[in-house]
């Protein structure tokens, strides 16, 4: 017998979305999925091998919107 969730279960590459969908403002990355506006707005329309080789790259995002700016950390050094 077939469930709910399967007549809504599509064979093809799912979105990285997690539901954070803040765009980071000097990347303009979403700190959620990493992924640019621009990919966000197409991905339903990307095909299969687009949307793979977008999730192979986005591992490699992370690091650019990690950088702090200085933080609790930063502001201890400037009492020294």
């Amino acid at each position: 017998m077939m469930s709910d969730d399967d007549v809504w279960r599509r064979d093809e590459v799912e979105s990285p979305c997690i539901k954070i969908c803040v765009v980071h403002p000097e990347e303009r990355l979403c700190i959620g999925c990493l992924r640019s506006l621009d990919e966000i707005a197409r991905w339903s329309s990307l095909s299969s091998s687009e949307r793979k080789r977008i999730l192979v790259e986005l591992p490699s995002r992370a690091p650019r919107i990690a950088r702090r700016r200085g933080g609790r950390a930063a502001r201890l050094k400037q009492r020294d």
